[in-house]
């Protein structure tokens, strides 16, 4: 049933996302455009020229790639905080999207193209996976992984892929272009085409089935390491396919979107309050709540403060930054309950 409810509120949010902008278009209209484009010969195009290019191909790809992006950062999240037992991991907050952002800043502002236009992900992809391997082990450092520890790790070389991001941008030769990526680094989904949103769109559904898959190896290390190994799970291994694949993800949407934070943070722990902890029930929760939170969050982008455009992950941060307090909070005064009995 909640699953079925996600479905419906993402058609609501889907159609919303069509329709609202500062040309508003019916929602009847939307769907109208849409199955006239799909071939639907019993529909009459009584709509004007420019009410169709508008729902096609600016607000379509937008909204698409929200959705995708919104999903995947949901899954990512979700995957992250059982992989390393801790609430508060989050690509943006472990420094994954820092990294995956210095990657993607490093081509654009060098030009350099190996991989031709999947140079983009492919640096996006490598920063992440170095990044998330350099937190982890810098907080595995000198014995077990704790929650502060990783925060505080995650933190720290986030701070400084950040500031390494500026520097490069600041010292760029091409003035106008390292402004442009700089507010790309904020987050956001107004530049997105036809022509970019295959990577994403394709890559997310095939992460996603693979990691239902692992549900049941999920599910086990909610137990511990020595329970899960125990009961058969290789979890060094499990854990270093799943980092790869994670950073996979995570690079492939920052390259499309730009980092957009905290995401992953919230959606897993609002999911988990209806579904538990079972991974076969969170992950398409989640993905399904993070793609429809995600959707709304870039119409207010766009609609807040008109005609201006505020940044997607500006939003976002401004939402989960007091979610995050809150988590900090609740886990301390679980920790105080703890010690007290």
């Amino acid at each position: 049933m909640l699953l079925v409810l996600l479905g419906v509120l993402l058609s609501v949010s889907l159609t919303a996302g069509l329709a609202i902008g500062s040309v508003r278009v019916p929602p009847g209209q939307v769907w109208s455009v849409l199955a006239h484009h799909l071939g639907a010969g019993w529909v009459e195009a009584d709509w004007p020229r420019a009410r169709e290019t508008i729902v096609l191909e600016v607000r379509a790809p937008r909204v698409l790639l929200g959705a995708v992006t919104g999903a995947g950062l949901a899954v990512v999240g979700t995957v992250m905080q059982a992989l390393v037992r801790n609430p508060l991991a989050d690509p943006y907050l472990l420094g994954v999207s820092s990294g995956a952002s210095l990657g993607a800043v490093l081509v654009i502002v060098s030009g350099v193209g190996v991989f031709g236009a999947l140079s983009l992900p492919v640096s996006a992809f490598v920063g992440a996976l170095v990044t998330l391997l350099l937190v982890y082990a810098t907080a595995r450092a000198g014995g077990r992984i704790t929650s502060t520890r990783l925060v505080l790790s995650g933190v720290a070389v986030a701070a400084v892929l950040t500031a390494v991001t500026h520097l490069v941008l600041l010292t760029a030769e091409r003035g106008n272009q390292a402004r442009e990526v700089l507010s790309w680094t904020l987050g956001g989904l107004g530049g997105v085409r036809w022509s970019t949103l295959w990577l994403p769109a394709t890559v997310l559904p095939a992460a996603v089935a693979l990691l239902l898959t692992r549900a049941r190896p999920l599910n086990l290390l909610l137990a511990g390491e020595e329970a899960a190994t125990t009961m058969g799970l290789d979890v060094a291994r499990f854990r270093a396919r799943m980092f790869v694949l994670l950073s996979l993800v995570t690079g492939v949407l920052v390259a499309a979107a730009g980092p957009i934070g905290f995401v992953g943070l919230m959606l897993p722990h609002v999911v988990r309050l209806f579904t538990g902890g079972d991974h076969r029930r969170v992950l398409p929760a989640a993905a399904l709540a993070g793609a429809v939170f995600l959707v709304w969050a870039d119409i207010a982008a766009r609609t807040v403060a008109a005609p201006q455009e505020i940044p997607v992950g500006v939003l976002t941060a401004l939402c989960g930054g007091p979610f995050f307090l809150w988590l900090m909070r609740r886990d301390a005064r679980r920790g105080a309950d703890r010690r007290d009995r």
